[in-house]
C-alpha cells in the first residue's frame, strides 16, 4: 500500500512502466483515501527491484509512506496492469500530472527568465561581431577569388603561348632535321 503525498501525478503509469521492464504482472489502482494498491508478483529479485523503484519515483510524485505485506501469489495475472477508476478521476489524475510537470517547468523557467534578460545585449553583440566577422571573411574571399581568377587567366595565356612556341620550335626542328638529311643525301651520291 503506497501512500502519496500529492495525488494526480501518472504514478500508476510510473510503475506500469516499471514492471514491464522487469517482466512482473499484477496490478496498481488508486483508492478512495488518495492512497494506491499494488499488486505485485514476480520472482523474489525482481519484487526486491520493483520496490526499489515504486518507493522512489521520478518528480513530480512524492511518497508519504510505503508499506510492502505478503500476499498470495495469483496465478491468473500474467501481466501488470493499470485498474482505472471513473472516467473523471481518470481524467482528473491526467490534467493533474500535467498541471503538476507544467508548474515545475514554470517555476524553473522563471529562474532563468531574469539571466536570459541579462544575456540578451550580450546575444545582440556576439551577433554583430558574427556578422562584421563575417563581411570581412567574404570581402577576402572576393579578393582571394579575384586574385585565383588573375593567376588562372595568366597561367591558361601562359600555357598557350609556350604550346604555340613549342609547336613552332618543332616544326623549325624538323625542317631544319629535312634540310640536314637532304644534304646527306646529296653528299652521298
Amino acid at each position: 500500500m503506497v501512500k502519496r503525498k500529492s495525488e494526480k501525478v501518472g504514478y500508476r503509469r510510473y510503475l506500469l512502466d516499471i514492471a514491464q521492464e522487469l517482466g512482473a504482472a499484477g496490478f496498481v489502482k488508486n483508492l478512495r483515501d488518495g492512497s494506491i494498491k499494488i499488486f505485485c508478483q514476480a520472482s523474489p529479485e525482481t519484487l526486491q527491484r520493483f520496490i526499489e523503484y515504486a518507493e522512489k519515483p521520478a518528480p513530480p510524485a512524492t511518497i508519504k509512506k510505503f508499506e510492502v505485506k505478503d500476499a498470495r501469489p495469483r496465478s491468473k495475472l500474467k501481466h501488470f496492469e493499470i485498474r482505472y477508476g471513473r472516467v473523471q478521476e481518470e481524467l482528473q489524475e491526467g490534467f493533474g500530472a500535467m498541471q503538476a510537470i507544467f508548474m515545475n517547468y514554470w517555476e524553473e523557467f522563471r529562474d532563468y527568465r531574469s539571466e536570459f534578460r541579462d544575456y540578451r545585449e550580450e546575444f545582440r553583440e556576439f551577433a554583430r561581431r558574427t556578422d562584421e566577422s563575417f563581411n570581412r571573411i567574404m570581402e577576402k574571399y572576393g579578393e582571394i577569388s579575384e586574385k585565383l581568377t588573375v593567376i588562372l587567366e595568366t597561367l591558361m595565356r601562359e600555357s598557350r603561348e609556350t604550346r604555340e612556341m613549342l609547336n613552332e620550335s618543332m616544326k623549325l626542328l624538323r625542317e631544319a632535321v629535312e634540310k640536314l638529311s637532304s644534304r646527306e643525301t646529296k653528299l652521298e651520291s
